[in-house]
């Protein structure tokens, strides 16, 4: 007996050295960490408990010799003494290439951390499907697919692309809520530099067709690209100190040192007198929220919206906001698809909402129209409608046509609706308004700008201005830009035992 468990024991062993110094120092050599070495970046020290450490591939095809692990460590630990569920992947063994053992073991994972609502966080570093293991691999797949569906807005899924991910692999992550790349060694895509190049003729590169910085500025896959893996492993531990364990908890709530009440002179004149003249919203965000800091996802994707986490009197709050420094703030078809994932995020675990609306409108124009921004643009309008948490709203300036309806207004169950006296609450713009309006008056005028001038500044007294909406019940109150946060404060302490519900169904059907 004693043989035996010494063997067992030098086999445990084995597991932890994966496959071998060599294939380790070949991981630096990339600037990449080793599975293990990520591990310890990414939990708190000591508090790794490994699962699966003995368990060997079931494939011996075309002379294969399994190894211990199978390539990839799974277990359970702490981040900031909170649990989590972890696997990752080790691409010194077998390229980190899934196969039956490996799959089983991610899916078992999950199985138990959707069991006891834990989050789950993967670390991906694989060559894909285990071609030696056929289509057992691509069941493996499958398995994990399910797992990641059923799961969803049940606890929090976080991923880390921090090599390849290419093929069947790539659908794991893009179920899951957020993914972080790493420059420079990460990429995903369906298929690779050559098959596009046979299909489509094209020369592209790995890094060109799937690296960081394409999926963070141009497809919006990824929302987060860090410059290295422990910038990564960094960025998955700030983004769970915003998240509950799962969806019956609420986020994580931590003391407040910033005085709730704290009023900012600063915001009264942030916002241009010409409505026509951009500003960055995300300076009245910081200006607002807890000691200026915002966690903002994907910043390099459709910046026309600004979407993220910050915390207001220590409560962990989802912020979304139209930005006039990019195309004047209007909704197109990827700020609209951007703003309602997060929305739907939000709503799945218990994230109260606050909107900072600056909207002009839709983005007008053939591509948007013939791309589908009607069905995108219903998808934030179904997101909004459907969430049931609390949600607050500061109409900053404008809000105009169907836009205004779109970004949780009162209509659409929004809390509480505030408004600058810089807004302005109309169908459109008061100059477009009144050449439609009246084109007659203003054709028949001698002095046709002075006549436009008069009856622009008309439509807006009467109109273009927040308090229409409030005579109406659409906006709570006017407040001073400086009031903004304890205003929002309050709303949150008075909106923190909200009870809403939706219609009983087996699920709705989004505007995919």
């Amino acid at each position: 007996m004693s043989e035996r468990l010494e063997e067992l024991r030098r086999r445990s062993q084995q597991a932890l050295g994966g496959g071998g110094p060599e294939r380790v120092a070949a991981q630096h050599e990339k600037g990449k960490l080793s599975a293990r070495e990520r591990l310890e970046l990414l939990l708190d020290e000591g508090s790794f408990e490994e699962y699966g450490r003995l368990i060997r591939g079931r494939s011996t095809a075309f002379g294969q010799q399994p190894a211990l692990t199978d390539g990839v460590i799974t277990g359970f630990g702490t981040i900031d003494g909170r649990p989590v569920a972890v696997f990752s992947q080790d691409f010194t063994i077998s390229g980190g290439s899934l196969g039956e053992a490996h799959a089983a073991k991610i899916v078992a994972l999950m199985d138990k951390a959707l069991k006891v609502g834990v989050p789950v966080l993967g670390l991906n570093d694989s060559g894909g499907a285990r071609i030696q293991e056929g289509v057992v691999s691509l069941g493996g797949y499958a398995d994990i697919f399910l797992q990641n569906t059923l799961a969803s807005g049940v606890i929090p899924q976080l991923s880390a692309i921090m090599g390849p991910c290419a093929g069947g692999a790539v659908y794991s992550p893009a179920i899951t809520d957020f993914i972080v790349m790493v420059e420079g060694t990460s990429y995903m895509f369906v298929t690779g530099p050559n098959v596009v190049k046979t299909v489509t003729h094209e020369e592209v590169t790995s890094e060109e067709l799937g690296g960081a910085r394409t999926h963070t500025r141009t497809s919006g896959v990824a929302h987060f690209r860090a410059e290295n893996d422990a910038d990564a492993l960094a960025l998955l531990r700030r983004l769970m100190s915003y998240l509950p364990l799962n969806n019956r908890e609420d986020p994580p709530r931590l003391p407040c040192h910033d005085d709730p009440a704290r009023a900012d002179a600063a915001l009264d004149t942030l916002v241009p007198e010409n409505p026509n003249k951009p500003y960055d919203i995300r300076e009245v965000i910081t200006r607002v929220v807890d000691d200026s800091t915002y966690l903002e996802v994907q910043p390099d994707f459709a910046g026309n919206i600004t979407v993220g986490f910050a915390r207001l009197d220590g409560r962990p709050v989802g912020i979304v906001g139209n930005n006039p420094v990019v195309l004047a703030g209007v909704l197109d078809i990827d700020s609209s698809d951007k703003a309602a994932r997060f929305v739907r995020f939000c709503d799945c675990f218990n994230i109260p909402l606050v909107t900072f609306e600056d909207v002009p409108g839709f983005l007008p124009g053939t591509a948007q129209e013939y791309g589908g921004i009607i069905r995108h643009g219903a998808k934030l309008l179904y997101a909004y409608c459907e969430a049931t948490v609390p949600k607050l709203t500061v109409i900053v300036r404008k809000a105009y046509g169907g836009a205004y309806d779109v970004m949780s207004s009162k209509h659409i169950r929004g809390d509480l609706n505030l408004a600058w006296p810089s807004a302005e609450i109309a169908v459109m713009g008061a100059k477009g308004a009144v050449e439609i309006i009246f084109r007659k008056e203003i054709a028949a005028a001698q002095d046709k700008q002075a006549e436009m001038d008069r009856l622009v500044a008309e439509y807006e007294d009467n109109f273009a201005n927040p308090y229409e909406a409030a005579s109406r019940g659409y906006v709570d109150a006017v407040i001073e830009p400086r009031q903004t946060r304890a205003r929002l404060i309050a709303g949150l302490r008075l909106l923190e035992t909200k009870r809403d519900r939706n219609p009983p169904r087996k699920h709705g059907n989004i505007p995919l």
